[in-house]
């Protein structure tokens, strides 16, 4: 396999790429996000692939992988929460009902520039949240680097009771898919 580069300061996926034992590089991004959009495939898909390719271009090769992860409920796309207020407010939306996660992940070829993409969607429902439980979660660091104010993986796994789709997409790296990915892009670079 081609080295692998993570365009990502993200400490969730480091940690899911070591999970799965593969070998990488961490070179974050200054790749400049959109924060609009029409349609959230389009939204995470551009950030994917902006951050994918910034990385690329700085080394001669290897393959870089961006990813891009975004919250969806009742047509708004939440993304990570400014505040504490704008926390509250986005888990207070979310609280007893539906809502969807998208991750784009996009793989760039540094040599040849090729790339390979999708984005994978995971529906999630949270139960109801006390106000007491609110209001402690909101007092940990959790909830401020992540999109839609919480993470699947930490405390807010208690307000998590369904999901229709992969868990690790909600963490922020679809594992099946970017391992079949990868597999398409090395098996069309041989």
């Amino acid at each position: 396999m081609t080295e692998l580069i993570l365009a990502s300061a993200s400490p969730r996926r480091r940690d899911l790429l070591q999970q799965i034992g593969w070998q990488f590089q961490v070179h974050p991004s200054n790749f400049r996000e959109t924060t609009t959009a029409s349609e959230p495939e389009s939204f995470v898909l551009y950030n994917a692939l902006g951050k994918a390719r910034e990385v690329a271009a700085r080394f001669p090769a290897g393959v870089v992988l961006g990813a891009d992860t975004i919250v969806v409920h009742a047509g708004e796309l939440l993304g990570k929460p400014r505040d504490r207020d704008e926390a509250a407010r986005m888990l207070q939306s979310l609280a007893a009902d539906w809502h969807q996660v998208f991750t784009a992940i996009a793989l760039v070829d540094c040599a040849s520039g090729r790339e390979i993409s999708d984005v994978v969607h995971t529906r999630v429902h949270m139960r109801q949240i006390t106000d007491e439980e609110l209001t402690r979660y909101l007092q940990t660091d959790e909830p401020y680097d992540k999109a839609g104010a919480y993470g699947i993986q930490g405390m807010a796994a208690m307000f998590i009771d369904r999901i229709d789709g992969c868990y690790f997409n909600v963490v922020g790296l679809p594992l099946s898919r970017l391992a079949e990915l990868r597999q398409q892009l090395d098996a069309a670079w041989c």
